[in-house]
């Protein structure tokens, strides 16, 4: 009795997330094999032929994962620090890095465009010591996406590695010192492998997020296409909602493409989970 208690607890939200959610992408899912009434898989087998469209696809996933990679290097070790300081210091720690998550997007893209800029403040910095003799082309560009996703993802990665290292005992590394080990290699054999599901987890919340993501790319990206600015074009400016369906499902597909690849590594990195 308890039990069916409980459960009828969660009928509220299932049910929203069935009609709001999971129905429209149903609906979207099977409009992509519809053209004119028949049965057909042209919309992905002419997407997959075109080299623009797929040049747009790679471009994604470049973006996505080197933003995902750089977020693990530069969060992993600040991380790390925050989860050794006392609690008092590591809320402050954490609020400072979660304070820029209460920044619009667009503000912060908007901030990154007057720094990247030719006539910008890196450029003017860099000019006036001398490091180059001309402004250099960083805005309008993947690189300047990618800069400005990571600092829309980074505390992302860094909320859910604090949560995993700081559960870890501070015992195993002085065990693994204590066998021989210097604190670089305990580090590695000890440390990492443990903290591999705040890894994954991160990864997948910051992979998935640059994949996802439209006011950065369309901002900081200019003219250079990923698949978000792509669906959004073809749905509002072209009005072509058959390829944004297209679009959206191959979406779907790469992220959970992704989420299975991560696993899986999280499973070969942690056997024991």
């Amino acid at each position: 009795m308890k039990k069916t208690y409980l459960y009828l607890l969660l009928l509220p939200g299932l049910l929203f997330l069935t009609v709001f959610m999971v129905v429209p992408i149903l609906l979207t899912i099977g409009s992509t094999f519809f053209d004119k009434g028949s049965f057909t898989f042209g919309g992905y087998m002419n997407f997959f032929k075109d080299p623009y469209f797929l040049k747009i696809v790679l471009t994604t996933l470049r973006v996505s994962l080197v933003t995902t990679l750089l977020c693990i290097l530069l969060g992993f070790p600040v991380a790390y620090y925050i989860s050794k300081q006392s609690p008092r210091m590591k809320a402050v720690l954490l609020a400072l890095a979660i304070f820029p998550l209460l920044t619009s997007s667009v503000v912060r893209s908007f901030s990154w465009m007057i720094i990247l800029g030719k006539k910008g403040l890196l450029n003017n910095v860099l000019l006036a010591i001398g490091l180059i003799q001309e402004p250099l082309d960083i805005l309008y560009t993947p690189a300047a996406m990618m800069i400005g996703l990571i600092h829309l993802f980074l505390p992302l990665i860094l909320i859910t590695l604090v949560g995993v290292l700081e559960n870890i005992d501070p015992d195993l590394i002085k065990a693994a010192e204590s066998l021989g080990a210097n604190r670089f290699t305990a580090f590695v054999k000890v440390i990492v492998p443990l903290s591999v599901p705040g890894l994954i987890i991160g990864s997948i919340l910051v992979f998935v997020g640059s994949l996802t993501a439209y006011t950065t790319p369309a901002l900081l990206g200019g003219k250079q296409r990923v698949i978000s600015t792509f669906l959004y074009q073809n749905a509002i400016t072209l009005n072509d909602w058959y390829l944004a369906s297209v679009i959206a499902v191959i979406m779907i597909v790469i992220t959970f493409v992704v989420i299975a690849l991560m696993n899986k590594l999280a499973t070969k990195l942690n056997p024991k989970g």
